[in-house]
């Protein structure tokens, strides 16, 4: 018999560690639909390489904050199958001490944040319900789970996503969702690389930033078949850096 073919919706897909995340689960046989704002050269050589493993790969433009064109661009694709497994890996970073902090700072990570979690998961989880089967992996971050000076918008965010996941899992576990959350901690990104090394690296105890590819194979095993009794649960991959 032919496989059924599994879908996976990565929000925020083409670059850092989401491009890493739609890689990996293309190699594990997801056809894949990462997310950009906008498409690029990035996103275009993406899609050639998840090609080049023989699975489909769809770049989908979305802009988190916009939640009316969000679900109209996930309901033109997914109105009638829903992804089996969607991860919402959208996130900005605008640092600053609270006293500092001008309103755009904190709207701004707010909505990208947390206000997209609600409007590209939320449309997709009456079809879920309806299939009774699905996964949802939503990448947090060590800062949601213990806090970071100047960052209080960030880590409210990722905070709110975690206290979100476990709400949400509460929710749909008798439907046969599962949802998750990762909390990376300092990755090796674009995103991290300003970062001052010789002050952060003493705090973990690897002594080295994580690769993006560490965080997929956690988001793998989640989207996994050894992950079936797995529900609400927040898995850090950090380096030591939160114990």
């Amino acid at each position: 018999m032919e496989e059924k073919k599994r879908t996976a919706l990565v929000i925020g897909g083409c670059r850092g560690i989401g491009r890493a995340i739609t890689l990996r689960l293309a190699e594990d046989g997801f056809d894949v639909y990462p997310t950009c704002r906008k498409k690029s050269e990035a996103a275009e050589q993406l899609a050639r390489d998840i090609r080049a493993l023989g699975r489909e790969c769809t770049i989908l433009e979305l802009d988190v904050c916009d939640r009316a064109k969000t679900r109209e661009t996930l309901d033109a694709v997914f109105a009638d199958t829903p992804p089996d497994a969607v991860i919402y890996n959208s996130g900005i970073a605008k640092d600053n001490l609270f006293v500092f902090m001008d309103g755009d700072e904190w709207d701004d990570v707010i909505g990208t944040n947390l206000r997209g979690f609600y409007n590209t998961i939320q449309p997709l989880v009456f079809g879920m319900l309806a299939r009774h089967s699905g996964r949802i992996v939503v990448i947090s971050s060590a800062s949601g789970q213990t806090g970071q000076a100047g960052q209080v918008n960030y880590s409210a965010s990722k905070a709110g996503l975690i206290g979100a996941v476990k709400a949400l899992a509460r929710e749909t576990g008798r439907k046969g969702i599962l949802v998750n959350a990762v909390a990376p901690g300092v990755i090796d990104t674009e995103m991290t690389k300003e970062l001052p090394k010789d002050k952060i690296l003493p705090l973990i105890p690897l002594h080295r930033f994580g690769d993006a590819s560490e965080v997929a194979g956690v988001v793998s095993f989640l989207c996994g078949k050894d992950s079936t009794y797995i529900q609400g649960q927040v898995i850090a991959v950090n380096g030591g850096l939160v114990i």
